[in-house]
């Protein structure tokens, strides 16, 4: 008998919801799958063929051919010593997708309906067999509202600069505290008030604040909802 279910962790961006989806993938034996890279890895493909682009302020993006273009991309995750990472056609895209470039577009291009319908497909079949740990802003709301164990993520947006300012500066990018500021102030408004699909704590998710708590203590937290 298969006893495994599916956890889905929802929540703003940089409020940890990777760090406690690796750990509880670990933990678990669970792959991980983190949604947002999925749209992340869309953009760098329409940056990589000039799909996407932005002239005096002004984004733009032929729809028609980055919709059709997902049909043809294999988007996966892999495990690489124990962590999962973002692999776009056999090619391992984990780092690269975590440029600010990228934080720049995927707003822009996570929130067009036709590129969601086709990545939430594509993250309904990866959770077919269960025993998944999968993050993102619509994971309890719209990918998979009977999950077993539904978490929403939040932090105050202080905390959250400084936690996304300091993992860029560990990944050796070049990056002002303000830019950060103001990515995820844009982040937030747009993951909130899209049209289609946007960020919400479902009526049963779980609302964990982690501003004041650190990494050991919410993956403890949440082992102990589990184990209930």
């Amino acid at each position: 008998m298969n006893n495994k279910i599916i956890i889905a962790i929802d929540g703003y961006s940089s409020t940890g919801k990777s760090t406690l989806a690796k750990m509880l993938s670990a933990h678990l034996g669970y792959k991980h799958i983190n949604t947002g890279s999925m749209y992340r890895a869309v953009t760098l493909y329409a940056l990589r063929n000039n799909i996407i682009s932005e002239i005096n302020g002004v984004f733009k993006m032929e729809d028609t051919t980055l919709v059709q273009a997902i049909d043809n991309l294999s988007l996966d995750f892999v495990f690489d010593n124990n962590t999962c990472n973002m692999y776009m056609n056999n090619e391992n895209i984990e780092t690269e997708i975590r440029g600010q470039d990228i934080s720049h577009y995927v707003s822009y291009v996570s929130k067009h309906p036709l590129i969601r319908r086709k990545i939430v497909s594509l993250q309904q079949k990866m959770g077919l067999e269960k025993g998944i740990v999968m993050e993102g802003r619509d994971i309890a709301s719209v990918v998979f509202p009977s999950a077993e164990l539904k978490l929403f993520i939040t932090a105050s947006l202080e905390v959250r600069v400084k936690r996304r300012y300091q993992e860029l500066l560990n990944m050796g990018l070049s990056i002002s505290f303000n830019d950060v500021l103001e990515n995820l102030k844009m982040r937030d408004l747009s993951d909130s008030s899209r049209e289609n699909s946007p960020l919400i704590k479902v009526d049963d998710a779980i609302l964990i604040d982690n501003t004041l708590l650190d990494l050991n203590q919410q993956f403890d937290l949440v082992i102990s909802l589990l184990k209930k």
